[in-house]
């Protein structure tokens, strides 16, 4: 019989596991004895927090970074075809949503392996919750560019896009980066665009506060190494 290849989720950063993951989640990762991971000292911390008894020395990581080839992601799977289950583990939230993780599963579909989703917390999607905006029609469009010109420019062309389909637009920055992008955001919208910051989701300091940009203005939280979602909704 031919294994399965489990979306495993990750906490945001709250190690209080309780609050995002649901036990039976928990209970079926640490049964599994293979894993494809980022990191493997932090996917090894992650699943002590799951079950601090949980056989980790004989479990088997294989490593999905900037490093890997193509080549290898097929490889990978071999286990599930001599029966094991696998599970793909993010460094934060769901695999597969802004992860290299999604490589592995196009593969597996292609070899009729069966992908199972598994319930946990997405930064995207409890941002879009909470902001108040429209959840019905709405787009991750990950990372702006780095150069101030181009950037400015996506700025406004997501803003005017919002605007004219009515339509969410989330996208994240290095956290390091945060500060710079959010007075881009301020620099560059319209003054009624609503534009909600959801910063550090899940963990005891949250902020998610949806405004129009100009009354952001003077009012910027300290985003510096905090992970952020910005959110526009053009009017």
């Amino acid at each position: 019989m031919q294994g399965k290849l489990y979306m495993v989720p990750n906490h945001l950063g709250n190690e209080q596991i309780g609050f995002t993951i649901p036990a039976d989640v928990a209970d079926l990762t640490c049964k599994l004895r293979y894993f494809i991971v980022e990191n493997i000292r932090t996917a090894r911390r992650y699943l002590r927090l799951l079950d601090s008894q949980m056989d980790i020395d004989n479990s088997t990581f294989f490593v999905l970074d900037k490093h890997t080839g193509p080549k290898e992601f097929s490889s990978f799977l071999n286990p599930i075809k001599q029966g094991h289950d696998i599970g793909i583990i993010s460094e934060a939230g769901c695999p597969g949503i802004a992860d290299p993780g999604a490589d592995v599963v196009k593969i597996a579909h292609q070899q009729g392996i069966q992908v199972v989703p598994l319930v946990g917390p997405s930064s995207i999607l409890m941002a879009l919750i909470a902001s108040g905006m429209n959840g019905q029609n709405f787009a991750f469009n990950g990372y702006l560019p780095i150069d101030k010109t181009e950037r400015s420019k996506a700025i406004k062309q997501l803003e005017t896009r919002s605007s004219k389909e009515k339509q969410t637009q989330l996208f994240i920055e290095a956290p390091y980066r945060n500060n710079a992008l959010a007075q881009d955001l301020l620099k560059n919208c319209k003054p009624d665009t609503l534009l909600c910051i959801a910063c550090n989701i899940s963990l005891p300091d949250e902020l998610v506060i949806t405004r129009p940009v100009s009354k952001w203005k003077g009012k910027l939280p300290e985003l510096h190494k905090k992970p952020t979602m910005f959110l526009l909704q053009g009017r």
